[in-house]
């Protein structure tokens, strides 16, 4: 499995270093109030996919933390019925107690 894992990069890398290096014209991207950037447009392509990348993991980030407390939450609740049952377990197996003679 690990070869073929690298053997997919190895075939992945070729076909984007292929597709940058076919695409290596500049382009000129218009801004707001007349600001323009020109660059190769696999860098532009880059630049925005990294951007997109990274907005979308930090838009992740609430609900990882959300999903850590609910993971805490329930560590805890499991613990807690663990010990409860510990201790049920621990009474059934402990000999009965004998009931209290009384003399009539």
């Amino acid at each position: 499995m690990k070869y073929i894992a690298r053997f997919l990069f190895v075939v992945l890398f070729i076909f984007f270093f292929g597709f940058a290096l076919k695409n290596d014209q500049i382009v000129t991207l218009q801004y707001f109030f007349g600001y323009q950037q020109s660059a190769p447009l696999v860098i532009m392509l880059l630049i925005f996919f990294t951007a997109g990348a990274s907005l979308g993991a930090l838009a992740m980030v609430p609900m990882v933390f959300r999903h850590r407390r609910d993971l805490h939450k329930h560590k805890k609740t499991l613990a807690e019925i663990e010990k409860e049952r510990e201790a049920v377990q621990r009474a059934s197996t402990q000999a009965p107690q004998p009931d209290s003679i009384r003399n009539t």
